[in-house]
């Protein structure tokens, strides 16, 4: 099913939120700060009981978490996490774009590099201008806002968790459907059979770990992909680098082994592959 997004109003960090507490402490009257993780700066002023941006008035946190971003409910702010099957979380980073955390899995690299700027290195390996694009794991769509920077004829995202679709309307560097953009709620071992043959151009496939999806590392999965990408269509596919030593396994040698069967040809690249349709 399709999705669509809503404006969240302002973003809350633990660094926004002491930058306001400490501007009422020294009696400022103005405070220029960002309430979009570090998309825009706004002026806001700082008073006594409440603080005031664009005229409206919103409250002080009577404790702010610094692995937390709260969102404006209408009411109060509240943490961008949600607790159904899982403890679904939108984590701030120093980059300003957000990570996401499941059952406190990071699910995107922030250490040394921002998540966002990361995915852009990736999107660069499928060359996404003119193509029809299938992002198989949506998660907060950062791949798809690549994609449409780079001018991608359309993009067509699937993401199984509506927590974590939910965390994606909360966040200013998420891309919101429309546009060439289709975001469609969904699980793409399911909804790839849908698709016809040699209709895509390019695939990003981000999965989550092995243990967790492994349906997604399968040689069914990868025969899909196989059928419904055009021949010479390009793929970038994220295993990560687990040590081979320690975890008994090597899983981008295995991974590249059934892209072949697939019909692929495969090159190590960045901490992933990079698969060619035959």
């Amino acid at each position: 099913m399709a999705v669509s997004f809503h404006d969240p109003g302002p973003l809350l960090t633990s660094g926004e939120h002491a930058a306001l507490l400490a501007a009422r402490e020294r009696g400022a009257s103005t405070l220029d700060c960002s309430l979009d993780l570090g998309r825009s700066t706004v002026t806001v002023e700082p008073g006594d009981e409440a603080w005031t941006s664009r005229g409206r008035r919103y409250p002080y946190l009577g404790g702010c978490r610094e692995r937390t971003i709260y969102y404006w409910s209408g009411a109060s702010f509240e943490p961008a996490a949600r607790f159904t099957a899982s403890l679904i979380k939108l984590v701030p980073t120093e980059w300003g774009a957000p990570t996401f955390e499941i059952d406190g899995i990071k699910m995107l690299p922030t250490a040394q590099v921002s998540p966002y700027e990361d995915a852009g290195r990736k999107v660069t390996l499928v060359e996404p201008r003119g193509k029809v694009v299938l992002d198989t794991c949506g998660g907060l769509g950062y791949f798809a806002a690549w994609c449409l920077e780079g001018q991608a004829a359309r993009v067509l995202s699937f993401e199984k968790n509506p927590d974590v679709i939910w965390l994606r309307s909360l966040n200013p560097w998420s891309p919101a459907p429309g546009s060439g953009l289709e975001l469609v709620e969904g699980d793409v071992c399911l909804e790839i059979a849908r698709l016809p043959d040699a209709s895509i151009d390019a695939v990003l496939h981000d999965p989550p770990r092995f243990g967790i999806a492994g349906e997604l590392y399968s040689q069914a999965f990868y025969d899909e992909l196989a059928r419904v990408l055009r021949r010479r269509g390009r793929m970038f596919h994220y295993t990560g680098t687990p040590n081979a030593l320690t975890s008994g396994r090597d899983l981008p040698r295995e991974v590249a082994a059934r892209l072949r069967r697939a019909g692929f040809d495969v090159r190590p690249a960045l901490d992933g592959l990079v698969a060619v349709r035959d």
